[in-house]
């Protein structure tokens, strides 16, 4: 018992910060923490200290084990002090994962895995979608970056650590899960079922778009797996051999992963004049970290980004911008800007520790401020419709959210309802139903389940409409100039 009472110290000795970046264990093998260093301490005192506060703890976990009115389990309060030790950090980030928990990590980072496919954080300790994944269950659900998640099947998050709420979310491919979402902007919870589904882990997508007579190379990272790299150097080379004449890297909604990943695209892409990344321990010791690369390429670079763009991410696109001097389009990202690793515990389990900070080439922490775009552009309301949840049928002279709802989607879907505070007016019947005409679907005038589901469906075909992708246009248009 006291050896694992050691380990547990010795493995919350290193933690510190918040992040969501992976390092790779080769990638930083020179600089991999070692454990027995980690119990020398450099006078008796301090040997007192800990072979005090051990002696504590071992007393206390016998008090507990021996005397307590129920009988309890060794391992769970092993595992309970554990997580105690990660509650006093106040950082959502460095969690413990039991077994079952540590392999379901793991899971997220191979292939493919099951669930719904949104990335979830904590915030000011509220679990909030960071974004969810391209072509997802979740997106397609009408799941959104920054929304809160009160509820999972009825039962509440709160007090729930990040690993403990993603895997009641997390779940076998065809089953369904009911979330109670908090949206900023509306008065009371949606209600979301999502059906969970295999999420496969391609990460970039590519393809050669035409701008003004100009051939615009355009590829999508939508997170950074250990593939990802590989790739992306893949898909630019057959780009350049199409003789792009630029290149759009978008990042939006991409929630981050690996550095090493990172690491090799920007090897590709900025010049080792400056560091692309600067990673700062915990003693404020700083290294820098250079591509190879000798000479800029031949074409213009821009890059995409929004609120859910995060960690690794923001390690991309603030190397482009600061290391590259390219310009970066869209909205400000989500400000993570620290690296973690998960630390194998022995037993299967193991901690996922926040070891470093990272800063940007100039030496800039964007932890919890985000990036600004160089030039910013903003998504049409289109982007911003919530999902319908019809408790009953909308009818004339009925004023509620839901209606509200409705009028918002007629009117980014180039209706006219009259109004968008809640009312069911004469403009929004007759709004109602000239969509309904055009759908094919009964001209009642009310919204009812079918053309609920006909609105939400015109938005979803709508937003994948690049002609609507206000972002992406200017991103074509900036690099084609």
């Amino acid at each position: 018992m006291r050896k694992r009472w050691v380990a547990a110290i010795v493995a919350s000795s290193m933690l510190a910060g918040a992040g969501g970046t992976y390092i790779g264990i080769s990638y930083y093998a020179g600089e991999q923490i070692d454990a027995e260093k980690s119990k020398t301490h450099s006078g008796a005192n301090e040997n007192s200290a800990v072979t005090f506060d051990i002696e504590k703890m071992e007393s206390a976990y016998q008090l507990i084990l021996n005397s307590y009115v129920e009988e309890v389990e060794s391992e769970e309060l092993a595992e309970g002090a554990i997580q105690g030790m990660l509650a006093t950090l106040d950082d959502p980030y460095s969690v413990y994962m039991d077994e079952e928990s540590a392999r379901q990590f793991n899971e997220a980072l191979e292939s493919s895995f099951e669930g719904i496919g949104a990335e979830v954080s904590k915030v000011d300790g509220k679990i909030v979608i960071v974004s969810p994944f391209k072509d997802s269950p979740a997106e397609k659900a009408g799941l959104k970056p920054d929304d809160e998640i009160l509820k999972v099947d009825g039962d509440s998050v709160e007090g729930l650590d990040l690993n403990e709420a993603t895997l009641k979310i997390r779940g076998e491919k065809g089953t369904k899960v009911k979330l109670e979402i908090a949206r900023t902007g509306l008065n009371k919870p949606l209600q979301i079922e999502v059906k969970r589904d295999e999420i496969p882990q391609i990460t970039v997508y590519s393809e050669v778009k035409k701008e003004n007579g100009k051939k615009i190379g355009y590829m999508e990272i939508t997170s950074f797996s250990e593939d990802t790299a590989s790739e992306f150097s893949d898909q630019l080379k057959k780009l350049e051999k199409e003789g792009v004449e630029g290149l759009l890297i978008d990042v939006r909604g991409n929630p981050g992963g690996f550095l090493t990943s990172v690491e090799e695209i920007l090897g590709e892409l900025v010049t080792k004049e400056k560091p692309f990344v600067q990673i700062e321990q915990r003693n404020g010791e700083r290294s820098t970290y250079f591509s190879e690369r000798e000479e800029e390429k031949d074409y213009p670079i821009a890059v995409l980004i929004d609120k859910g763009s995060a960690s690794a991410s923001e390690i991309l696109a603030g190397a482009l911008k600061e290391a590259g001097g390219y310009t970066l389009i869209g909205e400000k990202t989500f400000g993570k800007g620290t690296v973690q690793q998960p630390m194998a515990m022995g037993d299967g389990s193991n901690i996922k520790l926040t070891l470093f900070k990272w800063l940007t080439p100039d030496g800039n922490w964007i932890h919890k401020k985000g990036i600004e775009p160089t030039l910013e552009v903003t998504q049409p309301d289109l982007y911003r419709t919530h999902p319908l949840q019809l408790e009953e049928t909308l009818k004339k002279d009925m004023n509620s959210e839901e209606v509200q709802f409705a009028q918002e989607i007629l009117t980014a879907l180039g209706f006219e309802p009259g109004r968008a505070d809640g009312y069911f007016s004469t403009e929004t019947e007759v709004a109602v139903r000239a969509f309904q005409r055009l759908h094919d679907l009964e001209t009642s005038g009310e919204v009812d389940g079918k053309t609920a589901q006909a609105l939400q469906q015109a938005v979803l075909e709508e937003i994948k409409n690049e002609n609507n992708d206000l972002q992406l246009q200017a991103g074509l248009k900036y690099l084609a100039q």
